[in-house]
Formats: C-alpha cells, structure tokens, sequence
C-alpha cells in the first residue's frame, strides 16, 4: 500500500468519493474554464479540480470563534458537490488519509510547511503575508507565488491508478498580481 501512497497527489488525487471501481475511461474530458469556480468562502486558501466532474475540494484557513488561526490544524478541508446540488461535505477517510489530506509541520508562529499525504515531495506554505491575511505559496515557474488552484487532466486508468495526463498550478504573483500557470506530467 505504500508505494500506491507514493505514486502522489497527482495520481491518487483523482478520487471520486461514492464509487470504488469505477472506469476513468467513462468520463468527458472537462474544460478547465467550464468549471465552476468556489464562491462565498471568505477564508479559502485554494482548490483541487479534475476532469472527473465539477465536484471541486476546497482548502481553507481554520479558524476559531475569534476568527484566529487554529494552530494546531490550520486548514479545512472539503467537498462543494457541484453535482449535488452544491452542498458542502467532508472528506471521506480514504480521501482524508490517501489522497486530498495534508500534513502540517508548524515551521514558527505564523508559517507551516504543507505536504499532501499522497505526495510528500512536493511542499506548500502556509504563511501569514504582510497584509496580516494567510495564503499558500507554492513554486510556479520557479517563483513564489500565492497558489489559487490546481487542476489533474486524467484520461484512463482505474481507481488507483489513474492515466494523469498533466497536473496544472495556478497562482498569483504576490509582487506583480500576474497570473502564473504552470502544467507537468507527473
């Protein structure tokens, strides 16, 4: 089973929470600009899309009743069914666990390290920026840029192991307000 962990986010991400033993092969190749995007999530850090369908996991800052960052697990995670009539749901376990949940390590008060549990390679940083506001900084294009989205293009493969045709990161560059993306074949 660890080495199934291993193959990363940009596998195992692929998930669909109801079905087990589904065929990729089934689904429609999604345009990336069809997708919807998450709207009324005040503390929204980033989301995770595929071409599954339009069900979209949502990363945000936890936070407590003051409105302060929960140190010790400082980013929710979550489904919009956008399939299901928009509603909000949890993670399943084996979502949680293989493929969209993350591991935290506290760096210092305001900083923490970021790495998806299905693919520890690749780290994210939560940080508290100048404008007193959390984002995830992510490296695009060789940069440190503010992470709003990623996107798997998957076309074939099986529950675990799906075909992931290229992972796209999007961003804003916190110096320029440029949107960088950039796509990879994992």
């Amino acid at each position: 089973m660890k080495t199934v962990i291993q193959l990363g986010i940009l596998s195992l991400i692929a998930f669909q929470s109801h079905a087990l033993t589904f065929s990729v092969e089934k689904n429609e190749r999604m345009d990336t600009d069809t997708l919807p995007i998450p709207k009324g999530i005040p503390n929204m850090l980033f989301y995770v899309q595929r071409t599954l369908n339009s069900n979209t996991v949502v990363y945000e800052l936890n936070t407590n009743d003051k409105n302060q960052l929960d140190k010790d697990n400082p980013v929710n995670i979550f489904w919009i069914r956008y399939t299901e009539n928009k509603q909000k749901e949890d993670l399943s376990y084996i979502q949680r666990i293989y493929a969209y949940g993350l591991k935290t390590k506290k760096l210092d008060n305001n900083n923490y390290e970021l790495r998806f549990v299905s693919y520890k390679k690749l780290p994210f940083y939560l940080t508290q920026s100048k404008d007193k506001q959390y984002h995830v900084y992510a490296t695009i294009k060789k940069k440190q840029v503010m992470l709003t989205r990623i996107f798997i293009q998957i076309e074939g493969g099986t529950f675990w192991f799906p075909n992931v045709v290229f992972v796209e990161f999007k961003g804003i560059d916190p110096a320029t307000g440029e949107v960088i993306t950039e796509r990879f074949k994992p």
